[in-house]
């Protein structure tokens, strides 16, 4: 009889090759594969939301003993010295060639090998409310083509998205409802809730991150409308793996109230977390996510296994 977990995989790989499973990157996800023991470093690895926490605190003298708490820290720089040079700061730490982690490596290359397999080519929506562009050099590495739509927290264009294809000029969503220029039939998508980091132009960086850029975004119309139509339209009917969130993770409250208000997500859902709180069981459970505890590392390593022994499409899972 097989356990909890195999019987989770059975299901995750039907999502996959049905092209319904959207995964959702937290701060953590840059953690998997980080060899233990090692602090973090400027420019040697992505900060997880702790570190990138601490580093600021840091930087910009943070009176308070809370220095893991990025949105309070957040917060201080920007009343203290300004959006400016936080923003400054945000462009000087990620705007560094990371390495893709083990995670990242896997979605990068799931097409491809989805592909040779014979599978229909269901390109991915990858959401993730992280910074930095790790996720779209693991996928140029891969020779995989994409494109990237990221929130505008900041100028004239607040609160609406930037949409970037491969190899053209940056458009400005005006029209959510009406604009259909994103496919994934044709092509992988990420979709960046939270801003990040604009290695090309500065100028565009934009980064929810502060109190005062949360309330901002909770009391904006919903998310959902936000967002470009055909990408709304997965979010609705798709299954989620939540990836390297914890419960003290503001941006994975906020998006889930913004995208689904006090609704149970429709379509079955999971959250890989080792070692949850009871805190953290009930906030899942309130949503109907069922969560693993689980290392996610060794949690993609077993999904790795098991796509990899796929039968060729036709072949029945």
């Amino acid at each position: 009889m097989p356990d909890a977990l195999d019987t989770h995989f059975q299901l995750i790989l039907k999502a996959l090759v049905d092209g319904r499973l959207v995964p959702f990157f937290g701060a953590g996800v840059n953690l998997c594969g980080r060899p233990q023991g090692i602090t973090w470093q400027l420019g040697q690895y992505v900060p997880s939301g702790g570190e990138l926490s601490e580093y600021l605190a840091n930087s910009f003298g943070y009176p308070a003993s809370d220095k893991w708490d990025l949105v309070r820290v957040s917060q201080y720089i920007a009343v203290v010295s300004g959006t400016g040079p936080l923003y400054e700061e945000l462009h000087k730490l990620f705007n560094a060639d990371y390495p893709p982690t083990h995670l990242h490596q896997f979605f990068a290359t799931l097409p491809a090998i989805l592909r040779d397999k014979g599978y229909p080519s269901r390109y991915q929506l990858i959401v993730t409310t992280n910074y930095d562009d790790v996720m779209e050099r693991a996928l140029t590495a891969a020779g995989e083509s994409f494109d990237v739509v990221t929130f505008a927290a900041e100028g004239e264009e607040r609160g609406k998205f930037w949409h970037f294809p491969p190899g053209g000029e940056a458009i400005l969503i005006e029209k959510p409802n009406e604009y259909r220029d994103l496919s994934l039939d044709r092509r992988t998508v990420i979709l960046k809730i939270h801003g990040a980091v604009d290695r090309v132009n500065p100028e565009r960086d934009s980064y929810v991150i502060t109190e005062d850029d949360y309330i901002d975004y909770l009391t904006r119309t919903d998310i959902s409308s936000l967002v470009p139509v055909t990408l709304a339209a997965k979010l609705r009917k798709s299954n989620f793996l939540f990836l390297g969130y914890g419960l003290r993770d503001w941006n994975l409250r906020v998006i889930l109230h913004r995208i689904w208000g006090e609704q149970k997500l429709s379509y079955k859902s999971w959250a890989i977390q080792l070692q949850p709180s009871v805190i953290d069981q009930q906030f899942w459970r309130k949503r109907d996510v069922d969560i693993l505890d689980i290392d996610l590392e060794n949690y993609i390593a077993a999904l790795s296994e098991r796509v990899q022994a796929l039968p060729r499409a036709g072949g029945g899972l």
